[in-house]
């Protein structure tokens, strides 16, 4: 049943029951879609709802008004039962402008419910969006249900009165999208009214602006003969527990945060802004309270520099970029390498080369953290799956970074980063500890090898003005165990091949790999990062049609699962779809020697279920 809120009319219209939706708003950058598909987000996790979003951004920071380029959207996928997608295709679409229009339409299902602010289509703004004809009178959207709402105009009537110019009342038509999506789909508007509150608090004529348009929003869907039913979404069945709308970038800073507490560090966090990995900063810096301290820095190399300084006197120290700035911190990548200090750096894929895509989505860069730097310089890479799992991969990236004193990289991606879903808060007293130990001071005559290995072949890591453990740092060669310099031949073979060895140990320390479905058959499909949830669902869609088919994601990719060739064995053929030109599979085919097949996608989009679904269905023929 819908709830309705002080200034919105009872509904009396049929409710239909749906097992769950997928919504998109989209419009001009400045019209805020993002805003608008957060509320729905959170309001549909009040509800209960099983929540996956996808918000997609312009490049530009500030196109022009009406243009294709300068097109918004935030897409929400809610459901009764779980989910792992933000869905393949919408039911629901809600185009500000004749660009919104023209750029998502192909992805709204047919006799889907397009919504579109009908004030909008202007002879200017339908040149601009490259249209001939108005599409909303010349019957070419006859194949969808198509409702022309004068938002515009309708909005400007809301908020009549309280004293706004034309300007400022047209920045309230979000809200009146807003409130007709939640009659639509049965919302409750209180947690955006709470919101209004807390935003525009300090500003009472804009606040009462929005309250009304979206009452007015939610009142339309009611009182228009146009719309003869609205739909409702059940509650899903989740694990019991408290619940957070948690986003990718905002998991991961949450995640550095606690590894940091449960290894008794201080959090540094050097970095230098880039999309999609500045949020990571933005969260951080608002965490002084817990110990953390952010820099940025005046560039991507000051930034990696100041977080080996950080790993050399103690702190829990981490980096974050993107692939352009993961690039500019090569080197300095493997004087960490070569210090064997822990350390994280973090990578939110976007796509490339160059500035590329920086708004969308790729997982290009793992051939790049693998081997982008000179000489042999290994360093072990973990990958999170989807935005909650973030989380627990900051941790893990702490936990090995210690045991074996080498830094680690994490990869997410855009898609990760920007999208949310429900996060199950855990018990801060059950996020196992992570134990970090310095050696102590040294008496007179007692000599202090700082690359003396313990049985993980990792270093002490000393603080300085520890009286006694005063040594060398550099990034010329180490002597083994006392840390000169050293130009000897036999001993830069030896630490080259100790360096790798200890990288190599940590697939000894980590967990086996897993395998959801038959433990033999026709096909294995084997993914990582961000794909996980494409992938699984449409496993689970081919194993009910009875194929042979199972799935394995991967956390830990360098090193590999020590499981993982045995694995492969098993199964007749072995599928990888990637958001890259077949990266993953190079090396599965060099590492197994197994006849991987490709599955490739560089579109700046993730991959639809339908599509993988699609490919399973032909590799294994």
């Amino acid at each position: 049943m819908s709830t309705t809120t002080e200034g919105q009319t009872a509904s009396t219209k049929q409710t239909i029951v749906l097992e769950g939706a997928t919504v998109r708003l989209a419009g001009d950058s400045g019209d805020g879609m993002q805003l608008a598909g957060t509320q729905l987000t959170g309001t549909s996790a009040q509800v209960g709802n099983d929540i996956a979003t996808f918000p997609d951004f312009p490049a530009e920071i500030r196109a022009p008004r009406g243009t294709l380029a300068g097109v918004s959207g935030f897409q929400v996928h809610f459901s009764s039962q779980e989910i792992f997608t933000p869905g393949d295709s919408l039911n629901c679409l809600i185009a500000m402008n004749p660009a919104a229009l023209k750029t998502n339409l192909a992805d709204l299902d047919s006799g889907g419910a397009l919504i579109v602010n009908q004030d909008a289509f202007d002879k200017k703004d339908l040149e601009k969006a490259g249209y001939a004809t108005n599409p909303l009178e010349d019957d070419s959207l006859e194949g969808y249900n198509l409702f022309k709402v004068p938002m515009t105009k309708l909005t400007r009537g809301a908020v009549e009165g309280l004293g706004l110019s034309v300007k400022e009342a047209d920045r309230c038509r979000n809200f009146f999208a807003m409130g007709l999506i939640y009659w639509l789909y049965g919302r409750d508007s209180s947690p955006t009214l709470r919101f209004i509150e807390e935003k525009f608090g300090g500003k009472p004529d804009v606040a009462e602006a929005n309250r009304k348009a979206l009452n007015a929003g939610w009142n339309y869907g009611e009182t228009t003969e146009a719309f003869v039913s609205h739909y409702e979404v059940a509650p899903a069945k989740l694990p019991a527990g408290k619940y957070k709308n948690m986003m990718g970038n905002t998991a991961l800073a949450w995640g550095l945060i606690a590894a940091a507490k449960v290894s008794g560090k201080d959090l540094f966090y050097g970095t230098y802004p880039i999309t999609p990995a500045s949020d990571i900063l933005h969260e951080l810096s608002r965490h002084k309270n817990f110990g953390v301290r952010t820099v940025q820095a005046e560039d991507e190399i000051a930034a990696m520099c100041t977080v080996i300084g950080a790993a050399f006197a103690g702190s829990m120290a981490v980096t974050g970029s993107s692939g352009p700035g993961i690039a500019l911190k090569g080197e300095a990548m493997g004087l960490g390498m070569i210090l064997e200090l822990p350390m994280i750096i973090i990578n939110v894929q976007r796509g490339g080369p160059s500035t590329g895509l920086p708004t969308k989505t790729e997982q290009s860069d793992l051939l790049q953290v693998l081997f982008g730097r000179n000489g042999e310089s290994p360093i072990p890479i973990i990958a999170a799956r989807s935005p909650g799992d973030c989380f627990d991969v900051a941790i893990e990236a702490w936990r090995i970074a210690t045991r074996f004193m080498t830094p680690v990289i994490l990869l997410s991606d855009g898609y990760i980063a920007n999208g949310s879903e429900p996060w199950l808060i855990p018990d801060a007293d059950a996020i196992p500890r992570i134990e970090v130990s310095h050696p102590g001071p040294l008496n007179d005559g007692e000599a202090f090898l700082p690359y003396a290995r313990n049985e993980r072949l990792a270093r002490p890591w000393a603080i300085p003005g520890t009286e006694g453990l005063m040594h060398r740092v550099g990034g010329l060669e180490k002597q083994d165990k006392t840390g000169n310099v050293s130009y000897d031949p036999e001993n830069h073979q030896h630490m080259t091949d100790v360096r790798a060895q200890k990288v190599a140990n940590i697939a000894d320390d980590v967990p086996l790999q897993e395998v959801t479905g038959p433990a033999s058959g026709d096909l294995l499909v084997l993914s990582w990062g961000g794909t996980y949830g494409a992938n699984t669902t449409a496993v689970k869609k081919c194993q009910k049609m009875g194929l042979s088919v199972a799935h394995a994601h991967l956390r830990y990719l360098n090193p590999l699962p020590k499981n993982l060739g045995e694995i492969l064995d098993r199964y007749k053929k072995v599928l990888v779809p990637e958001l890259n030109m077949g990266q993953l599979r190079m090396l599965i085919r060099a590492r197994y020697l197994k006849d991987a097949i490709g599955y490739n996608k560089v579109q700046g989009k993730p991959f639809t279920v339908a599509e993988l679904v699609g490919k399973i269905q032909e590799t294994i023929g």
